[in-house]
């Protein structure tokens, strides 16, 4: 019996030491773990040296701290006088007057379109207008109607386009209550995008277009490698956001880019309909 409960006694005592030793093993890998999953500490780098490094990012133009201001201010530009009016630093496309800013794309003479109480006006059958002005990147301001009168539908009612370069259209229709393709209504990048909403105006009614362009850039083999963008605002109201231009605009077929140079004239169409145009002017950007 004495020998039983001396058995007993070891028994017990073996587990409670197997258990500890358990313990202690569990504990020092747990430790030794959390060790290594710690990171190396960070080399200690002086004031002086994190200035050297500083000073040498700066030069070579990976540091751009956010709280140093640019070395050039900004270019002075006085505001418009009226709403709609050109900038102090903008090129008046066309005043009102007349359209010595202007020629004619078929024969490249004189515009033949109509001046008229401070607006041009589409001469049916002479062809487009384009400026004299060249330019690239733009903002651009024009105003625009359509007839007063309604005749036709659809494509057939108030057409024209405005062509940024003469080749990347934005539209010109009268999309009250016309019904048309989606992609080829009222400030539509003709054929590629809609716009995010319709808000032309009645017809006869003038309108607002203010157009911000970046033109698209071509290698020296004249492939596209960025593709033009544009942002429009339609009568005060964002219709077209910085979407990608995606080539020469054509009504018969897929766009697709021609290599050109870094500057183009703006092109009015004739489209066989009486729209006006006013107040153009444009800001290289």
């Amino acid at each position: 019996m004495y020998l039983n409960r001396l058995m007993a006694r070891y028994r017990m005592a073996g587990i409670v030491a197997i258990a500890l030793l358990a313990g202690a093993a569990g504990s020092w890998f747990y430790t030794s773990a959390q060790q290594r999953r710690q990171p190396a500490p960070a080399p200690v780098v002086t004031p002086q040296e994190f200035q050297r490094i500083y000073g040498e990012a700066k030069k070579v133009g990976l540091v751009i701290p956010p709280f140093e201001s640019p070395a050039t201010a900004p270019k002075v530009v006085a505001a418009p006088t009226s709403p709609g009016g050109p900038p102090s630093d903008a090129v008046v496309l066309f005043d009102g007057k007349d359209l010595s800013n202007w020629s004619s794309v078929r024969t490249g003479g004189t515009a033949e379109w109509d001046v008229t109480d401070g607006y041009i006006q589409v001469k049916p059958r002479t062809g487009d207008i384009a400026s004299n002005y060249e330019f690239g990147d733009c903002q651009l301001h024009i105003e625009w109607a359509t007839p007063s009168t309604v005749k036709g539908e659809g494509q057939g009612r108030g057409n024209s386009g405005i062509f940024l370069m003469e080749r990347y259209e934005v539209q010109v229709l009268d999309s009250w209550q016309n019904p048309t393709y989606f992609h080829g209504q009222a400030a539509s990048i003709y054929k590629q995008h809609p716009p995010l909403v319709n808000v032309t105006r009645k017809p006869g009614e003038w309108q607002t277009y203010d157009i911000v362009f970046t033109a698209p850039r071509f290698d020296t083999m004249g492939k596209a490698v960025e593709n033009g963008r544009i942002t429009v605002i339609h009568n005060g109201v964002l219709v077209q956001n910085n979407v990608g231009i995606h080539g020469n605009t054509w009504h018969d077929r897929s766009p697709y880019y021609i290599a050109h140079g870094p500057r183009g004239s703006l092109k009015l169409q004739d489209h066989g309909d009486l729209v006006r145009f006013r107040n153009i002017w444009v800001r290289p950007l």
